[in-house]
């Protein structure tokens, strides 16, 4: 007994000393770290969106700060890596804490939470364009990732994105990154919307895109384009009857000024924007608002467009200054004297007469250019003359006034 005894003791030994050794981890112990480090991260995330919805944050930091932003995204910047990090890892999220996360991204989406203090004065949250659309983005990524235990209606983030629409200012580069963003998630992707909200977001893009650059217009076409192939009811809208065409919703005129898209009546109206793109600086906005333009309601494409609102907002973005797509510009030929006098033989007398006379015209014009060139450099020549005459002439009474002073001096 004392021998097998010994030998158990032996083997536990060796055993735990090779596992003290050994390079590879333990399963278990790196499964319940893994647990508590995302739990961790996750109550860190939690615990920064319930402190982004106190209003008096804003009165504490533009105290402390002066009004300072960071970045461009308000006075939280730890609102848009906290948003980030939820859509990186919605699909890790307990689905108990849905409502609750949900609920949170409402409101301040929405930026509508008020609190008091203790003077009696009411505060109002006050959150950026990108920072409520990157809570519009989060929220449909985590009920898209969680698809089977989630049964919610988006509804509420859809009328958020409508009214934040106008918000949007194009100078600014993180609000239309995030706008593309945006457009893609909520609208070219995922379920079928109703048909007064998909007109509605149609009409109201169109409409904001006489605004917009060059990339901003494409980013709002593409996704014209994809919401009139998804939804051909939608089409009539490019028709110029009144009432945009034979469909009439439950609002009989259209009403931009509504908070609701399904309220605003935009199956009434029709999108005359298009006429205002077609004649665009930018070829490929012109082209794009022509095709749309001759979408009919019998089209039915078999494949939507592959260019998704955030590929057509970085293909033709001006951030570094040039024009995208560049313009590749013609080289000129030049062409050979004798090639011109071999022309000109073929030539009848009076467009011989014609080609002396525009040569003429040119020699006189060049001598004329030359002389108001001459005329110019002389006036400026004469005007710094002067200017040097007057400093010497000033600077001779200085010398007298001060030669008079000397001799005062001296014979008093």
């Amino acid at each position: 007994m004392k021998k097998h005894q010994l030998a158990a003791r032996l083997r536990e030994e060796v055993e735990d000393d090779f596992k003290a050794a050994s390079s590879a981890p333990d399963s278990s112990e790196c499964r319940r770290m893994q647990t508590q480090t995302l739990a961790a991260v996750f109550q860190t995330y939690f615990r920064i969106l319930k402190c982004s919805l106190d209003p008096q944050l804003d009165r504490r930091f533009n105290h402390a700060n002066g009004e300072h932003i960071h970045h461009g995204f308000g006075l939280r910047p730890l609102l848009v890596p906290c948003l980030d990090g939820l859509g990186k890892f919605s699909h890790l999220i307990n689905v108990d804490f849905m409502g609750d996360l949900l609920a949170y991204l409402q409101k301040l989406a929405a930026g509508d939470s008020t609190s008091k203090t203790r003077s009696g004065t009411c505060l109002q949250l006050k959150l950026t364009v990108p920072e409520r659309l990157k809570c519009c983005i989060v929220a449909f990524k985590i009920v898209r990732s969680n698809l089977d235990a989630l049964n919610i209606d988006l509804r509420e983030f859809f009328v958020q994105l409508y009214n934040i629409l106008l918000d949007c200012e194009p100078e600014r580069d993180n609000h239309c990154e995030t706008l593309a963003e945006a457009l893609q998630i909520m609208l070219c992707e995922g379920r079928q919307h109703d048909m007064q909200r998909a007109a509605a977001f149609t009409k109201r893009l169109a409409s904001l895109s006489l605004q917009f650059e060059s990339a901003e217009v494409m980013t709002v076409l593409v996704t014209l384009k994809n919401l009139l192939q998804k939804y051909v009811k939608c089409r009539n809208l490019l028709e110029n009857d009144g009432g945009g065409g034979s469909i009439g919703g439950t609002v009989a005129r259209y009403q931009p000024e509504a908070s609701d898209p399904e309220l605003s009546g935009a199956l009434s109206s029709i999108l005359w924007e298009l006429a205002l793109l077609s004649k665009h600086y930018h070829p490929a906005v012109s082209e794009l608002a022509d095709n749309i333009t001759n979408m009919s309601i019998s089209y039915n494409p078999a494949v939507l467009s592959t260019l998704s609102p955030p590929d057509a907002f970085r293909t033709y973005s001006t951030k570094e200054g040039a024009f995208r797509p560049p313009i590749h510009q013609a080289k000129p030929t030049r062409k050979r004297k004798s090639n011109h006098v071999s022309a000109v033989s073929f030539l009848s007398s009076e467009q011989i007469k014609a080609v002396e006379d525009t040569d003429s015209i040119r020699k006189r014009f060049t001598t004329h250019f030359k002389v108001l060139r001459d005329i110019k450099e002389n006036e400026s020549l004469r005007r710094e003359l002067n200017t040097t005459l007057s400093s010497l002439r000033l600077y001779e009474q200085y010398k007298a006034r001060k030669s008079k002073k000397l001799k005062k001096v001296t014979t008093g």
